[in-house]
């Protein structure tokens, strides 16, 4: 079967303010099937985020080349949701126009579009704040809105980078499940940014490890925990300490590496 997402031999520069050229990633090889939930774990800087980028078309290989589902991704890609670390609601707009907004832009008429938008705001568990703005709601509230303003729009790929980083340790358990629990009823494939190995384990088909940068794929580990999980409680199985200690052992030296150079640079 093709894959959902590839990227072949892919290698990305910026320029930097000085004029000088940093490279972040560097002939990087990454396949996720489709419907495969797959995380990405690796040290701070090491392209976890810029590899998200090239996948939705927000920035073009240097070199090297990235599909979605067998076509060459040039600009910015259809068929993709992005859930970023922090917030990105429309702050002037309600709950139900936040979400409406995905398929009012797609064409889809305003009645259709807030009917679509009721079904996901409940879906996500906001039925009854359809009229609140962002700013009356929690942390875990407006992620909630995120979610439903990805997913209503039925996207084949789900690109997530640290998207509940921000939250208190409980409601990133909830958040986590009902993520778990969206996901199962769509065929989409999920790339899941995130520096938390556990979390990564718990939510996760495959956990792809980086290096420090210039990034590239180091290892790639297949989480055989059975679904559907409750990410609290899977966390206590013997196997997921197996998996955690088996990755960690690879992760843990790009840590080290890139603790060093942060040191270093600091002394400089």
């Amino acid at each position: 079967m093709p894959s959902a997402i590839e990227l072949r031999g892919v290698t990305k520069r910026f320029l930097t303010p000085s004029g000088g050229v940093y490279t972040a990633l560097q002939d990087l090889n990454l396949a996720v099937a489709p419907g495969e939930f797959c995380a990405v774990v690796g040290p701070t800087g090491c392209g976890k985020s810029t590899t998200l980028a090239l996948i939705s078309g927000l920035e073009p290989a240097s070199e090297g080349e990235v599909e979605v589902f067998s076509k060459a991704v040039r600009g910015i890609a259809s068929g993709i949701g992005y859930v970023f670390q922090s917030d990105a609601v429309f702050p002037w707009k309600t709950v139900l126009e936040n979400v409406a907004a995905g398929p009012r832009y797609h064409g889809t008429s305003p009645r259709d579009a807030r009917a679509g938008a009721r079904e996901w705001i409940a879906r996500v568990g906001l039925a009854g704040f359809e009229d609140r703005y962002p700013y009356q709601l929690s942390g875990g509230m407006r992620k909630r809105v995120a979610l439903a303003q990805s997913l209503i729009n039925g996207p084949q790929i789900l690109l997530m980078d640290e998207p509940f980083s921000a939250l208190d340790v409980q409601t990133r358990s909830l958040m986590e499940n009902e993520l778990l629990g969206l996901w199962s009823s769509t065929s989409a494939s999920v790339v899941f940014v995130t520096h938390d190995l556990e979390e990564a384990i718990s939510m996760s088909d495959r956990v792809f490890v980086i290096t420090a940068a210039p990034g590239t794929v180091k290892s790639n580990y297949k989480v055989d925990l059975p679904r559907p999980r409750n990410v609290a409680e899977i966390r206590f199985q013997p196997r997921f300490t197996e998996i955690y200690q088996e990755i960690w052992n690879d992760l843990r030296d790009e840590v080290l590496v890139s603790y060093e150079r942060q040191k270093r640079s600091g002394a400089a």
